[in-house]
């Protein structure tokens, strides 16, 4: 049987994905799927990460979770079957469960164990059911069997990068990993944009890395800034998106920015296809 992953129909599906930690990944994908959803788009986010803080982010408590990703892609269950509506108008979610870190082992003999995401949402994609303009994947902060399912499923790559010394090296790994995917499970995986976090002005380092990082990726780097933000860091503890927590504050407001720019880049990119 090929490994080939079948053309996959409908949304837009973004792996959210760096494997160094604590650079704003999930809290990317939590806000930048709110403010998709914000400004008219249809959104579902996919938890790939065992510690489920996007779905605790969203306010899905666990005991809630009654079909997650683990079910997906260990036992087939429809993407239907598994997402969530969240308070967030046009915005759904696949919650993740602990289970999920056992993937690796149970998956280890399975026929198109690389592929059991993007398998599953180009069914979702035929069945008729809820349409996604985009699906943002957030991935978990390794390279293993999940983060190779999610980057086999995604059309591109969004990079959370924060401005700190390490950002650099961090990014050199995942670029490796990106390339070792294209080349091994999915061709036409690209890098659709580098997203600067936990940007503080009055720090000269953050300028620094900025500065670095777009004269090395050029017009990959979105213009859009996310600034060190207290209530950005607060909402999660809330169950709530920082947009729903304060949307005036301003890390809000360079999410809508961010959201903006993504569709523009999308909208884009289909017309120099077409």
């Amino acid at each position: 049987m090929s490994t080939q992953p079948e053309t996959l129909p409908g949304p837009r599906v973004l792996a959210v994905s760096n494997q160094k930690g604590g650079v704003g990944k999930t809290t990317t994908a939590i806000n930048l799927g709110t403010a998709l959803a914000a400004i008219g788009e249809t959104v579902l986010i996919v938890d790939m990460d065992p510690q489920g803080n996007a779905s605790t982010g969203l306010g899905v408590s666990r005991e809630t979770r009654r079909v997650t990703i683990y079910d997906v892609v260990t036992d087939g269950r429809a993407v239907g079957e598994a997402a969530v509506e969240t308070a967030v108008p046009g915005l759904h979610i696949i919650p993740a469960d602990p289970d999920m870190s056992g993937v690796e082992i149970e998956l280890s003999q399975a026929d198109r164990r690389s592929f059991r995401l993007r398998d599953a949402l180009a069914s979702h994609a035929r069945s008729g059911q809820t349409r996604y303009d985009y699906v943002l994947i957030d991935c978990p902060p390794s390279l293993n069997l999940l983060t190779l399912n999610a980057m086999a499923a995604a059309d591109a790559v969004l990079v959370p990068l924060q401005c700190e010394f390490f950002a650099l090296e961090g990014l050199s790994q995942l670029m490796k990993t990106i390339e070792m995917v294209r080349h091994n499970l999915n061709p036409r995986l690209e890098i659709q944009g580098l997203v600067l976090t936990m940007y503080d002005r009055r720090n000269a380092l953050s300028s620094q890395v900025a500065n670095d990082v777009r004269a090395h990726f050029g017009d990959k780097v979105y213009e859009s800034v996310i600034p060190r933000n207290v209530r950005v860091s607060e909402a999660p503890s809330f169950g709530k998106p920082a947009l729903i927590y304060d949307l005036k504050c301003a890390g809000s407001q360079a999410y809508l920015k961010l959201a903006r720019e993504v569709v523009k880049r999308e909208r884009f990119r289909r017309r120099v296809a077409a």
